[in-house]
């Protein structure tokens, strides 16, 4: 059995609540040395990118010593460096705290924030915030929410009880409860389970569901028709059984009645400019349930915020919802 590698401890501090990027050399290669490697590696980065980083000692190894641009190649040693953040436009709209014990963080996630870092959002993350605003440099996120879902996410404070909380999500221990704006189909039967077979490849911005075993299944019941809402609107309830990326939003598109705001599905909108935070997607992550696993309390966690198609559906389908003082 092959023994798993131990990962040193990251030399470099947070940087705005964002860890230094860890890079691991092959235990086999071509490269006479680490620049080399990096060079290939981060070919992405720009032509000098990686020397004018290790001419000024960003690029470091364990122990926290500057790499040499000369340093031989060391296989199966790590380094560390922090990435150049991107420009990002603050997302103008608070995280509610729900809960705090020394355990976990529940927080109310608004619309158009990313859980963790990822591509062009690195600081502008609900995990850097939470850090930064909380002081937890050591703060992980148990599971993700799309950036453009708003409602509950889970973290937990310390990295040896993340696993034991994963489980829950991977094991499907938590309830989860999600709600959602969108058409009205009064030849829509419900409530009903949607079963289907749900892929997304890597590289494309769409899920599709294709022919096979089903590996998503959704609960979907009609919770009340808006009074006035033009075209006919409608407030459902989610219960998603599994958890395949997009699967609500493939699910209710599938059904006729797509999520309203959805730029994705049933077609690909134009990318929405930065700092365009009008006519956010209305779905919400509305309750989470589970049993904890480390203290054996029971938790029922619900959010408090409120889709804006349904209470100011004027507002948001003109588009002049979407302001720090509508408090997503």
């Amino acid at each position: 059995m092959r023994r798993k590698t131990r990962i040193p401890p990251s030399p470099l501090p947070q940087r705005h609540g964002v860890d230094a990027v860890r890079v691991r050399l092959p235990l086999s290669g071509p490269w006479p040395t680490v620049r080399d490697h990096l060079v290939e590696r981060l070919n992405g980065a720009g032509d000098g990118v990686v020397d004018g980083m290790l001419r000024a000692g960003l690029i470091v190894t364990a122990d926290g010593r500057p790499v040499d641009p000369d340093a031989p190649y060391a296989p199966g040693s790590f380094v560390w460096f922090h990435r150049e953040l991107p420009d990002e436009v603050p997302v103008p709209f608070p995280l509610r705290l729900v809960h705090r014990d020394e355990h976990i963080v529940v927080v109310d996630k608004p619309h158009f924030l990313a859980t963790t870092p990822r591509g062009g959002h690195v600081a502008e993350t609900a995990l850097a915030r939470l850090r930064r605003e909380l002081d937890l440099p050591a703060l992980t996120a148990a599971h993700r929410l799309d950036r453009l879902t708003a409602g509950l996410v889970l973290f937990t404070v310390r990295p040896e009880e993340r696993g034991a909380y994963q489980t829950l999500f991977r094991d499907r221990l938590v309830r989860k409860e999600y709600e959602a704006v969108a058409p009205y189909d009064p030849a829509l039967v419900l409530p009903r389970t949607v079963r289907s077979r749900i892929v997304k490849e890597r590289g494309t911005l769409t899920a599709r569901e294709v022919p096979g075993e089903p590996n998503a299944v959704s609960e979907v019941e009609l919770l009340r028709r808006h009074p006035d809402g033009p075209g006919g609107l409608a407030r459902y309830r989610l219960l998603p059984r599994t958890g395949q990326t997009h699967q609500l939003r493939v699910h209710m598109n599938a059904l006729g009645v797509p999520i309203l705001g959805d730029s994705l599905y049933p077609e690909i909108a134009a990318p929405a400019p930065p700092g365009d935070f009008r006519r956010p997607l209305q779905l919400l992550a509305r309750a989470l349930e589970f049993t904890d696993p480390v203290t054996g309390r029971e938790h029922r966690f619900r959010s408090a915020r409120t889709l804006a198609a349904w209470t100011s559906y004027d507002r948001w389908a003109a588009g002049t919802y979407g302001g720090p003082a509508d408090d997503q």
